[in-house]
């Protein structure tokens, strides 16, 4: 497994670009809301560590992962962030439902960084069971919502080099 003896939070702020000056959305699904809230909170928590400023970060609920790329989208239109760091869970379950969302969720948000100058992240934890989802979201593992700030700020700053 990829994230095997890595704890995804780790990072040293010295490397990381200062994020004071940057603005991020974060759009948050509200299904597997434990997991999301987590990731939230890793990210929320990062970005604020980094410099960014609270009144620079916008957060929309959406109410699954589905819809991400759509919160995303308008999320782009509205208020022009830096970056964008769109946060969800799926759990397999016992239908093909599970590959429908993932796929269409990724390909959404793969999209929207190929059509706008607007980097988003893909923090979507993609599961096989809850314990998975926890171990990725504050647990063994770390928290994924953190290493998706990390990322979010490394690209705003890629952004601005136009």
């Amino acid at each position: 497994m990829a994230t095997e003896n890595k704890n995804l939070s780790s990072y040293d702020k010295t490397t990381i670009p200062n994020a004071k000056n940057l603005r991020f959305g974060i759009v948050v699904s509200e299904w597997n809301e434990e997991i999301t809230e987590a990731l939230f909170q890793g990210a929320h928590e990062a970005l604020l560590d980094c410099g960014a400023q609270k009144k620079n970060l916008i957060r929309w609920n959406v109410p699954g992962s589905f819809e991400l790329t759509f919160g995303c989208k308008q999320m782009i239109k509205w208020h022009d962030p830096d970056a964008i760091i769109a946060i969800g869970s799926v759990i397999q379950g016992e239908t093909r439902h599970f590959d429908f969302v993932c796929q269409a969720t990724a390909n959404g948000i793969k999209d929207l960084n190929v059509q706008h100058d607007v980097p988003v992240i893909f923090c979507v934890l993609t599961d096989d069971n809850m314990e998975q989802a926890r171990a990725r979201s504050g647990g063994k593992h770390g928290n994924k919502g953190t290493e998706a700030a990390i990322a979010a700020i490394k690209m705003a700053v890629l952004g601005q080099m136009d």
